[in-house]
């Protein structure tokens, strides 16, 4: 054991962790990255199919991100949004912004993270409807199986049951509509049916709780952590149908879709989603510092800009001068190299077909992507759908096999998931998928044995 695991095991506390059984295996240190690929301390070269966490879209060697970084912590290393100040990085970012995002976006609110955005939106709405003398109108609907983050007001608006049995969650005027899961709750339905069954639950529950009362729904574009979930074409037409019969504000969560993932610059644009309010993080630095954003639609952000009272929420690294700076460099270069439409047109097209491929294997009844996003189901039994038991963990199988056979691909439950850098060539789109095939293999003599 290295001195890097032992003092891990020692010190370190991981997310999403059970820290008893880790302590025994010890972790997997990563040194560096170039690229694509990380590397471990034993120097084994791994192609990174989730980008890190869905966010190294420019890859790990971007020298103009590297330099925006530390040009702007010479100049400004930091300083906040509070007190009436700004400063230039917030500003180039803020309006820079306005022009990548959907039209008719012209604001933005400043976090840290992702789950921080969820946080602000949470409170953002209801400062809203208070404003407009509509202090009722306090509930936000989620879906089940939803993930917005892990702090309080983000795991009760995501849907996971295991999430919200701990800590008190969730908190109150939350509640959830099933999720559009055609392979995992379909039952054999026409998937566009389906798709407007459950979209449907929407409206059934906005009369159930009382109209007067619900002030927003929320949702991803696709769910990311929840399995890489991708609606039926019929389920977001309806979801925003729904929203404006009723004039409840839809909040698109972007954390992981945004900045090019789908074919576009945000997956709202992907599904011809008008979110009022938009959720973004991860790929807006390609993750090389920590910065998210809530994206507002001009009607709203009317209504929070006239109002004489303050909006009593922020952080303290709200606007970052060296995180903004990276996003702006991040963003000129993904314009600077076309990477949206190379996603759109070439990129994306070939990981669909490359990635469908997997379909044919005995341990797997779907292959499905968007873009650069993909998730494969491992089924015990292809002509029924039948899953493994959960005791047998054949997911977390799998992902220990895709390491060691020099990819990065996640596990939820025995759903298999891929998300890799927005830079991958198609070669290496080709070196993914048969390194995954490679795992595949290794996973069914598991089972098989």
């Amino acid at each position: 054991m290295s001195k890097w695991i032992e003092q891990d095991s020692a010190h370190c506390l991981h997310p999403f962790t059970n820290f008893k059984a880790l302590n025994a295996k010890g972790s997997r240190v990563i040194t560096k990255a170039e690229g694509i690929y990380i590397f471990d301390e034993d120097g084994h070269k791994i192609l990174d199919g989730m980008a890190g966490l869905w966010c190294v879209n420019l890859g790990y060697s971007s020298q103009p991100l590297i330099d925006a970084a530390t040009e702007q912590l010479k100049e400004l290393p930091y300083y906040n949004l509070f007190f009436q100040t700004t400063h230039p990085p917030a500003v180039e970012l803020s309006t820079l912004l306005a022009e990548v995002t959907p039209e008719g976006m012209n604001h933005v609110f400043f976090t840290g993270s992702g789950s921080e955005c969820n946080d602000t939106v949470l409170r953002m709405v209801r400062h809203y409807w208070s404003s407009l003398g509509k202090p009722d109108k306090q509930v936000v609907i989620s879906r089940n199986n939803a993930y917005h983050g892990s702090t309080m007001a983000g795991v009760s608006l995501g849907g996971m049951g295991f999430m919200r049995a701990q800590g008190g969650s969730p908190l109150p005027n939350i509640v959830h509509i099933d999720q559009p899961y055609h392979f995992g709750e379909g039952n054999g339905q026409d998937a566009n049916e389906f798709g407007l069954e459950r979209a449907r639950q929407l409206e059934q529950k906005i009369l159930e709780v009382g109209e007067d009362k619900v002030a927003a729904f929320i949702a991803e574009p696709i769910q990311g952590a929840g399995g890489v979930i991708i609606p039926p074409e019929s389920y977001w037409p309806e979801i925003q149908r729904i929203c404006d019969k009723y004039e409840i504000l839809l909040i698109v969560d972007e954390v992981i879709c945004g900045f090019g993932r789908t074919g576009e610059w945000f997956a709202s644009q992907t599904f011809n989603i008008k979110p009022d309010l938009m959720c973004m993080a991860k790929g807006i630095t390609s993750g090389y510092l920590p910065l998210g954003g809530v994206m507002v639609r001009d009607h709203v952000a009317k209504v929070l800009t006239d109002a004489d009272t303050e909006f009593a929420h922020g952080f303290t690294y709200s606007g970052h001068p060296a995180a903004c700076a990276v996003a702006v460099a991040n963003i000129k270069e993904m314009q600077r190299l076309n990477i949206v439409n190379q996603v759109r047109e070439v990129t994306g097209p070939y990981f669909a077909k490359r990635w469908s491929e997997l379909a044919a294997h005995p341990l797997v009844a779907q292959a499905r992507s968007k873009g650069l996003v993909g998730a494969i189901e491992l089924v015990k039994d292809k002509s029924t759908n039948e899953r493994f038991n959960k005791e047998w963990d054949v997911g977390t199988q799998c992902r220990e096999h895709c390491f060691n056979s020099g990819v990065v691909l996640r596990a939820v439950g025995d759903t298999m998931i891929c998300s890799p850098p927005l830079i991958i060539s198609k070669e290496e789109i080709d070196l993914l998928v048969e390194r995954a095939k490679l795992a595949l293999e290794k996973t069914l003599a598991d089972v098989q044995s």
